[in-house]
């Protein structure tokens, strides 16, 4: 079989992707298997792939693998989402390209235009997807806004409605003027900024004096409606029942009194604005105030504030400070840091805003959302997030669910003409609930549907549960089959708007968990730790990468350095690693399929050996690949499979068995050669999909459907941990011998002879057929006596020599012994000092105890044995 010298990623990827999707290996069907599913989080419809999908996924398709792989039927659901803020941006923007306002037309002919988009633009990440590797039942695919999913978002809104667990009222809301739309708490992002407080003149009315307010928002002033005091400041206790003149303005205020004002703060008295501040709004209620709205929608000033109309907030803040100075009634202004709310999507700041909206009453589902991750029927990988969780979960408000955008799901309440609603699924069910509410026969016409659309996350919530048609047909076979699913892959950002609803969901709609664990990625940051975005510019193009380095190489790059949790600090070498990888895979194909085979031919005693030995090495790091996989360590998982292949394959096992030039190799290594290559294929496949089934094709023929994606997983095995002990004894030795050719000049086509003093029979001679072929040693001799003239070296208690035809340097040998020596004396110190430790001996498992123990003895025999040498040579 003619094997290309170089191994060439896009020809492999592009085939083995087609074969898999052609035979069905991604496609799920409910059988007699044990289930595994997995639901994608749903990435924006018109969004395209960057750093953090690459990450998510590429764990997601793991674990999928490696589920197929060990004979579970394993479903990987897709989808993507609407995005209603996001995607409704983009379409304003292209219309306005041709000259068209939103408001000018209708909400149906937006809609076609949305549709447009979302249909033409849609998809793109999914298909990027596929160039990863990504094996999603594509089958599946769903979107937030399709026929199941849409009807699932409304039965739902209005079964918690019917519930009293939605509600309808005017509250201070965080509105975002450029999207103009209310958001949620969650979508609100603090930023800490270098602001300025302005100390601001409220002169007493009927008086000469005049009271100092201190404020970060001087632009807000219109909407002032009262001044609040603490009772208990005295220095403010002149102000007690009098009334002041809002500046500039001219308007008479109250001086109110309340213990909620902070004496330390500026000057110990504040300016009450119920329309503009979550704070303000509460004493306004409290205190009865009025409530003064001096901003439009879009964050200008209104006709209600009666200065600066039509002017942007921002710079009513410029130009009032000037006037204030100007008249007098500016004290002074101080640099002041504070935390300013910013909109998530559009990155402006929040204009606290009344409105009426609709609400989802959120203390029921807090609770039912707490118990499960507390009890741990839902695991938490890091364990960490639980705190943060519960943290968020206790404290947390009632949401504010409704959005002021037509793209999205329209709340499913219909006003009447005489004033008030209902809520239903439909219009035919709307027209007979609007009777069943005044008697009255209305026709489609005369109601009139809210207007406003639900935020997605609304959809969202839904998703195990909705993927499966869980919500409107929560009887069918599918959903009691796959749901819930086994494994959640997320970031940790979304853990309030998207993890904690979804069990919130699960519990309300099922009385079961949407999943059992929950692993939270880390974020992927630059060298220099810095988040990947396209404002820095610092965030590579996946595609680009896959390019340039393979899906596998891409994949590798992330995982090595993934850890759960953690931040991954990216960097385009290891991408490059992961390349090399595939290359070095590649190599050790060639060289393997190179040899010749000769059937008469029986096996050396060094490749029984070499095989024995890898064949405990692959079990013992099968175990821990297992059992890394099994708590979500990654990272872990991989690295052991690539020492595994790069090392302990690659460099000591093939260099072992293989046959000198120009011979051939025995029947018995060759065939155990290629199931030792299988077998590391067969491990690195769920990290590396497509170089391993490659070579899973290119070892031997295979009959058709013989493919590596759906072989079974390896049998883990008892580890002979005597063997490893041997060979790692072996290792030394040699790495010794080479060291000392290195040193002095010995070229490796010099046979040499290799002499042990082994007093104490520590030695398994064993492997002295591997030492002789790996340094080209032509003699092991076991000696009694020390020889004159040879270079040693210590491993354990026992001594190794090179004799040598030319005079040892003396001095050069006892400064390579003393250093040797006082290396070993600090290892027995930081190892008798952790002995000495009681917490350490009576806490330690005694495996652990007994290991230390045992280097505190075998450095205690080379430090003698070192010692005896150097007194010989002096």
């Amino acid at each position: 079989m003619e094997i290309s010298s170089k191994y060439s990623p896009q020809a492999t990827e592009e085939k083995w992707y087609r074969h898999w999707i052609d035979k069905k290996y991604f496609h799920s069907t409910p059988d007699e298997r044990e289930p595994y599913t997995i639901v994608i989080p749903p990435p924006n419809v018109t969004g395209v792939l960057h750093m953090g999908h690459m990450l998510n996924n590429t764990i997601q398709d793991v674990l999928i693998r490696r589920a197929r792989m060990q004979g579970k039927n394993a479903c990987w659901v897709p989808g993507t989402d609407h995005a209603s803020i996001a995607t409704e941006a983009k379409v304003v923007n292209k219309l306005a390209q041709q000259g068209i306002k939103k408001t000018d037309i209708s909400r149906e002919e937006f809609l076609k235009h949305a549709w447009d988009w979302t249909h033409e633009h849609g998809g793109i990440i999914l298909k990027q997807l596929r160039r990863l590797g990504a094996s999603c039942d594509w089958d599946r695919t769903a979107f937030t806004m399709d026929e199941i999913r849409s009807k699932s978002v409304v039965h739902v809104f209005c079964d918690l409605y019917n519930k009293g667990l939605i509600y309808r009222g005017v509250r201070m809301v965080n509105w975002d003027p450029v999207a103009l739309t209310a958001l949620s708490d969650e979508e609100v992002i603090y930023k800490e900024e270098h602001s300025k407080l302005y100390y601001l003149k409220y002169m007493i009315e009927g008086e000469d004096g005049y009271a100092v307010v201190a404020t970060t928002r001087p632009e807000t002033i219109m909407g002032d409606t009262a001044m609040c005091i603490n009772p208990n400041d005295p220095k403010n206790q002149y102000l007690k029942g009098k009334k002041v003149i809002v500046p500039l303005v001219g308007r008479v205020i109250p001086v109110i009194e309340d213990d909620y004002v902070d004496v330390e703060f500026g000057t110990g008295c504040l300016k009450v604005t119920p329309a503009h501040d979550v704070n303000d709004y509460m004493l306004g209620d409290k205190h009865n105030l009025e409530s003064i709205n001096i901003f439009n929608d879009d964050a200008t000033v209104s006709e209600a504030a009666g200065l600066y109309v039509g002017m942007d907030r921002m710079a009513v803040r410029k130009q009032i400070v000037k006037d204030l100075d100007a008249a007098g009634l500016l004290e002074k202004v101080e640099d002041y840091n504070n935390k300013v709310g910013y909109s998530e999507r559009t990155n402006v700041p929040i204009e606290p805003k009344l409105s009426m909206q609709w609400f989802l009453k959120m203390e029921h589902l807090a609770k039912i959302a707490l118990a499960p991750v507390e009890s741990g029927d839902i695991r938490f990988y890091p364990p960490k997030y639980v705190n943060l969780y519960r943290h968020w979960l206790e404290n947390i408000k009632d949401w504010c669910i409704s959005r002021q955008l037509w793209w999205g799901h329209q709340i499913p309440a219909y006003y009447l003409p005489e004033g008030g609603f209902v809520v239903a699924e439909n219009i035919e069910e709307a027209l007979r609930l609007a009777k069943e509410k005044t008697g009255v026969d209305f026709s489609a016409e005369q109601l009139r549907q809210d207007p406003d659309c639900l935020d997605t996350w609304f959809s969202s919530w839904l998703w195990p549960l909705s993927l499966f048609d869980g919500i409107m047909n929560p009887d069918n076979e599918e959903f009691k089959y796959y749901y819930p699913t086994n494994d959640l892959i997320t970031a940790p950002d979304i853990i309030f708007f998207w993890v904690a609803r979804m069990i919130m969901a699960g519990e309300e709609y099922q009385h079961k968990v949407p999943f059992n664990n929950v692993y939270f990625t880390g974020i992927v940051r630059d060298k220099r730790g810095r988040k990947m975005s396209k404002s820095l510019g610092n965030s590579p193009d996946p595609i680009e990468l896959i390019d340039k380095f393979g899906a596998d190489g891409v994949r590798m790059g992330m995982l090595l350095t993934a850890p759960a949790g953690n931040d991954l600090p990216f960097d385009e070498s290891l991408c490059e690693q992961g390349r090399n990888f595939c290359n070095k895979i590649w190599n050790a194909l060639r060289l393997v399929k190179g040899w010749t085979v000769d059937d008469n031919l029986s096996q050396p005693e060094t490749a029984m050996i070499a095989s024995r030995w890898f064949e405990a090495r692959y079990n013992k790091i099968l175990a821990e690949t297992n059992d890394n996989l099994d708590r979500y360590r990654l990272s872990d998982a991989l690295m052991g499979i690539y020492k595994l292949i790069w090392d302990d394959f690659c460099s000591w096992y093939l260099e072992m068995v293989k046959a000198p030039a120009g011979c051939s190799v025995d029947r018995v290594t060759y065939n155990e050669t290629v199931t030792f290559f299988e077998n590391l294929m067969k491990i690195l496949h769920p990290f590396m999909p497509f170089i391993t089934e490659e070579v899973w094709h290119l070892l031997q023929e295979r009959t058709d459907g013989d493919d590596i994606i759906i072989s079974q997983q390896p049998t883990q095995k008892t580890v002979d941990a005597k063997m490893l002990d041997m060979f790692g004894f072996a290792q030394d030795v040699i790495n010794n011998i080479r060291k000392i050719r290195a040193e002095k000049n010995i070229s490796f086509r010099q046979a040499v002879d290799l002499l042990v003093v082994d007093k104490d029979c520590n030695v398994s001679r064993d492997f002295d057929f591997v030492i002789m072929k790996l340094c080209n040693v032509e003699h092991v001799i076991y000696a009694d006596e020390k020889p004159h003239d040879a270079f040693g070296f210590i491993v354990g208690a026992v001594e190794f020599f090179i004799p040598i035809a030319d005079a040892v340097d003396v001095e050069a040998e006892l400064k390579k012994l003393e250093e040797e020596l006082n290396y070993t004396k600090g290892f027995l110190k930081s190892v008798e000092a952790k002995l000495s430790n009681e917490r350490f001996v009576n806490g330690a498992p005694t495996a652990v105890v007994d290991k230390e123990r045992k280097k505190k003895a075998d450095a205690e025999a080379k430090i003698k044995v070192i010692e005896e040498q150097m007194a010989a040579l002096k």
